[in-house]
């Protein structure tokens, strides 16, 4: 550990200290359904003196269906379980012997399901829209008004420790290292274009979303800024049931349709999504100055262009659960996915060269035609099995997961002397590979008594890249475009992952609980390109979290994870876009994974009315630290071709980055029916550049505000702000960002349906982005307008009926397992 990590790390230690200073008396228990014996999540749990009958205290459930309390003092209770669809389960004379060190382990308790149509349903409480759990945040979008009619990128930049840039470029503490997931798998679309991908999936289809910034052992070690899972809705209610979302703007126009069937044992569900930007005008201005040092000229280059920008996408899938008996479960899903992005524009363009004397040698005008595409296909299916043995809480778990995708990149550009009537060159490249994945893994979970946990897998993950580029030049002489061969390339690319790990969770001294772990992952890669030979890897991936709490109110952790990050498709493909071709984008073969560090001290507390929030300081080091790089040449050969005066962006391992975070976030009710919500990040990095032999810091923050109002039962108002400060970067400065929306709710039809209105910075069309790189021998400034303006109606129904009065056991409960 580096000397600047040293006083971080004392500080954290110490506090961690001082909170674990008064262990508490526990009481734990489970909630499962009486007919399928699965967990029931978000129960509610109350806690009344057995004579009185006052509520002395509470809870929810877990995903798991568990529950612990902690503070209740000795005495004789009720404790009673309910949720929505069933009848309430009571335990009485519930007996809390003398003593605060004393953990008490309640019998599991079944919840016996009622019958009720859709219409007849009363909601009366629902999750909150965010969770911090002890290693994760979930953030729960059915209740978010102001992320209605938007997509995926929409609802990250209001989940805590998230930050999304105008490029829907995504941060995780700071991090742009991230693992994405979709229902805790892999898929390709992911690979290709990120924002894209982000951006195919409508906010409608989101059930929530998790934020796992220091993930254990049996995750994979990908990711080394941490995991972000995106849970896609569903339905586990009997009958047939669904729900359809539609939305209309200026800017995005969003549907999706969910279908849910089940009967007895068996479910199953369908969904179709849909979504479109609509076309929009994105001018932009490049002013920028580069210096020769081989014959001493300086070349000033002005571009001032507009593009016009439009996406779409579509997702529809499939997946099935099956109660095979009591003890196998058996799961599936398929799923397709389409989307794409197109731009197009005119730019003109005044190169001026002069010479050290700052004569000018040349002053020429141009004007560039381009356009440039991106698509992705790709195809997700998994199978899973699950075995419950006789022991609460033994399993084991198969899972396979595979996904193809073919995603396709292609630009055209040509140029024009000014006043000239045919172009003078012209370029056009169509790129079109495969990107295939396929993770086979098996899970294994043993309680140990009735404190601990014991837990390990083996994971295999292979995937395989091809992609094959086709470059054609025009040939000024007849106008027509020919294929250069010199230019054109493939490229394969296959890595396979085997891993294994281990991993226990206890409690020490009645007061800690720990969740410990270590995982090994060797990573075998075959690169086909310019014979690179990439030699195989073993690393092992440790990983801790300590929690304590202080009573029922107020809880500290301290984690730890090592992690890696190996480079996507998209960083890694060597394709050149030359749709600007003083500016060109490329991927790099030769990146070497990232590995990181990173730890976590948190404190939260939460309060009789409510309120709550989370303070924690966090500390990232990455080695061989990926970040984007620019790097320029007075003459660029590709193939036999030469391009002057050009700057070539891609992804390079740096260095080592040091990022420091404070972060706090929470919630509270101002007055009746008036509820806040923020997140503030201030994050300092510090960044040493080996290959410029560079240190830059830089002080960064990141903030977001939700106010919501309901106005009257069913009618609800809310408004969103999300800012992002300018900070440097390795050669440059990034811009900052402020977006803020405005919505309105009103549920209708006994509330299955509503309809909601949503404005996005209506009060200006577009954020201005600016953007510097700064070198020895080069010098930039781009501003860039992105549309944001947005007005967009929603409406959602939801249709069906809620059936619970299935198949009972003989003797009205299940058959309850036993130790060995």
């Amino acid at each position: 550990m580096s000397n600047q990590m040293k006083p971080l790390s004392i500080v954290a230690l110490l506090l961690f200290a001082t909170f674990i200073c008064n262990a508490q008396f526990r009481i734990s228990g489970k909630v499962l359904d009486l007919n399928t014996g699965k967990p029931v999540d978000y129960a509610t749990i109350s806690i009344s003196e057995q004579v009185t009958n006052k509520i002395i205290d509470g809870t929810t459930t877990d995903s798991s269906g568990l529950f612990t309390i902690t503070g209740l003092p000795k005495g004789v209770f009720k404790i009673a379980a309910s949720f929505l669809g069933y009848n309430t389960t009571q335990l009485d004379s519930v007996f809390l012997p003398d003593g605060n060190k004393t953990n008490i382990t309640l019998p599991v308790i079944y919840l016996k399901s009622n019958s009720r149509e859709l219409t007849e349903v009363t909601i009366t409480g629902a999750a909150p829209v965010v969770e911090n759990r002890i290693d994760k945040i979930v953030y729960n979008t059915a209740n978010d008004v102001t992320a209605q009619g938007g997509v995926a990128l929409d609802v990250l930049k209001k989940v805590p420790q998230v930050s999304v840039d105008a490029d829907g470029n995504v941060e995780l503490q700071g991090s742009s290292g991230i693992r994405f997931l979709i229902n805790g798998k892999p898929s390709s679309i992911f690979g290709n274009s990120l924002a894209d991908a982000l951006s195919s999936i409508p906010a409608s289809q989101i059930k929530s979303i998790e934020a796992i910034t220091s993930p254990g052992a049996k995750y994979d070690a990908q990711g080394t800024g941490g995991i972000i899972n995106i849970i896609l809705k569903d339905n586990k209610a009997k009958g047939v049931n669904g729900n359809v979302n539609l939305s209309a703007g200026t800017r995005t126009e969003n549907a999706s349709v969910n279908l849910n069937m089940r009967s007895g044992n068996f479910g199953m569900n369908a969904f179709f999504s849909g979504n479109a930007t609509l076309k929009s005008k994105s001018p932009g201005l490049q002013d920028r100055k580069s210096y020769n040092p081989s014959d001493g000229t300086t070349t000033r280059l002005i571009q001032d262009n507009y593009n016009d920008i439009k996406r779409n996408g579509y997702q529809s899938g499939f997946g099935f659960d099956w109660n095979v008996s009591k003890a196998d479960i058996v799961t599936g899903s398929f799923e397709y996915s389409n989307f794409s992005n197109n731009r197009s524009g005119l730019t003109q363009q005044q190169e001026t060269v002069t010479d050290n004397l700052s004569n000018t040698v040349s002053d020429v005008q141009s004007l560039r035609n381009s356009g440039s595409s991106m698509s992705s296909h790709s195809l997700d299916w998994s199978l899973d099995y699950k075995h419950k043995f006789r022991r609460e809480g033994e399993e084991i778990d198969f899972n396979y997961n595979s996904s193809f995708g073919r995603p396709v990149l292609q630009y055209s550009q040509d140029q024009t002397m000014e006043g000239a009537l045919n172009p003078f060159t012209g370029t056009s490249s169509y790129n079109t590979g495969t990107d295939n994945q396929t993770n086979i893994s098996a899970d294994y979970v043993r309680p140990i008594g009735k404190k601990a946990t014991f837990e390990a897998g083996v994971k295999s993950n292979f995937q395989h890249i091809n992609s094959l580029s086709n470059v054609s030049v025009l040939s000024p002489s007849n106008g027509e475009y020919v294929d250069d061969y010199l230019q054109s390339y493939g490229l394969d690319y296959k890595m396979n992952v085997y891993a294994g790990y281990v991993a226990a969770s206890f409690s020490m001294f009645d007061f800690m609980d720990i969740k410990a772990g270590m995982r090994i992952e060797h990573t075998d890669v075959m690169l086909d390109y310019n014979n690179t030979h990439i030699p195989s890897y073993n690393t092992y991936f440790p990983s801790v979290l300590l929690s304590h709490n202080i009573n029922d109110k107020q809880s500290v952790k301290f984690a730890y994870a090592h992690r890696i990050e190996r480079p996507e498709y998209d960083e890694l493909n060597p394709f050149l876009n030359l749709s600007d071709p003083y500016n060109i984008t490329t991927g790099n073969p030769l990146l070497k994974p990232e590995i990181g560090d990173n730890m976590e001290l948190g404190y939260s507390r939460s309060f009789d009315n409510g309120a709550n929030f989370y303070l924690a300081l966090s500390e990232r080091i990455n080695s061989n630290d990926i970040k984007p790089y620019t790097a320029f040449y007075p003459d660029f050969e590709v193939g036999d071709s030469v391009y002057q005066n050009v700057s070539i962006t891609n992804k390079r391992n740096i260095g080592t980055e040091y990022n420091s975070g404070l972060i706090l976030s929470g919630s509270t009710p101002v007055v009746k029916g008036l509820n806040l919500r923020g997140n503030l990040m201030l994050f300092h990095r510090h960044i040493v550049n080996t290959l410029d032999e560079s240190i830059t810091n830089s002080l960064s923050l990141r903030l977001n505000m939700n106010v919501s109002y309901e106005i009257t039962d069913g009618f609800i108002a809310e408004a969103f702000g999300n800012y992002r400060s300018p900070f440097n970067s390795v050669q440059g400065k990034s811009p900052q960002m402020l977006t803020y929306t405005f919505a309105v709710r009103k549920q209708l039809w006994h509330k299955n349906a509503s309809l909601g209105i949503t404005a996005t910075n209506i009060f200006s069309n577009y954020i201005n982005q600016v953007t510097t790189v700064t070198t020895d021998t080069y010098d930039s400034y781009s501003l860039r307008q992105i549309p944001m303006r947005s007005v967009g109606l929603t409406f959602t129904y939801k249709f069906g009926k809620l059936e619970f009065n299935k198949d009972k056991h003989k003797d009205g409960y299940p058959d309850m397992p036993s130790d060995n």
